[in-house]
């Protein structure tokens, strides 16, 4: 019996290149879109709603009761919404049995960009664990989404998709040399993580904002075991 497939797609600009509708679409936003999303539901979100722009968001929030909205454009808080993009800020007693209404200059418009896929989950370094055993569970083709910058590729993301690849590749066919790729950078950098991350381009553009702390806690393993699915619009835990 054959295996399922794994691909991994650097930007957002390629993605016309590959099958969504039959695969399982991992988005892949570390700094900081799918961490927040993590980190939010794990501390008891009730669900997190991805927007594609700052005024839908704004809305939603009116509509919506107990709700928060949140997100950034260049890595700043967006005008009109209540909180940024930094994990760190949706703690427990902020968060808990609340929606958070996001959207981000990256993650959250890839997702949008993803809708046809079979199946949609959220990916990052602190719930790496229980999306490699989602993964390899479901028996499905895969498609690592990197949300990158703007379109260009970035290191932070092409790492998780390497991490995912090292995790689970004893259950998947793979030729595919961007997955190739992110798995040789992950070998390198597995080691030390956060340091190797910190010269790309991402990290120095967040820190002239003072957001090392932000980028040290996205590269935390399993910090939260949870597995986020896009269902009716919205990111639930399964």
């Amino acid at each position: 019996m054959s295996q399922p497939k794994i691909e991994t797609c650097f930007s957002p600009s390629l993605l016309h290149l590959y099958d969504i509708k039959n695969s399982i679409v991992v988005i892949i936003d570390i700094f900081r879109a799918t961490s927040t999303i993590t980190t939010a539901l794990d501390n008891g979100a009730i669900s997190v709603i991805p927007t594609d722009s700052v005024s839908h968001c704004i809305e939603l929030g009116k509509q919506i009761h107990n709700s928060l909205t949140a997100g950034e454009r260049d890595g700043k808080i967006a005008d009109g919404l209540q909180h940024g993009n930094s994990p760190s800020e949706f703690t427990k007693e902020l968060i808990e049995n609340k929606t958070l209404i996001l959207t981000t200059t990256n993650g959250t418009r890839l997702l949008h960009q993803c809708k046809e896929a079979n199946e949609i989950i959220i990916g990052s370094f602190l719930n790496l664990s229980a999306v490699c055993k989602y993964l390899i569970e479901s028996k499905k083709d895969v498609l690592l989404a990197c949300a990158s910058w703007k379109d260009r590729f970035n290191l932070e993301d092409t790492l998780f998709a390497g991490a995912v690849y090292k995790h689970v590749q004893a259950h998947f066919e793979m030729n595919c040399d961007s997955t190739r790729a992110a798995h040789l950078l992950y070998r390198q950098a597995e080691p030390h993580l956060y340091e190797f991350i910190q010269d790309s381009s991402h990290f120095l553009r967040l820190s002239k904002y003072g957001l090392q702390f932000d980028m040290e806690y996205c590269c935390q393993v399993d910090k939260h075991n949870n597995t986020i699915v896009y269902k009716d619009g919205k990111l639930v835990k399964k």
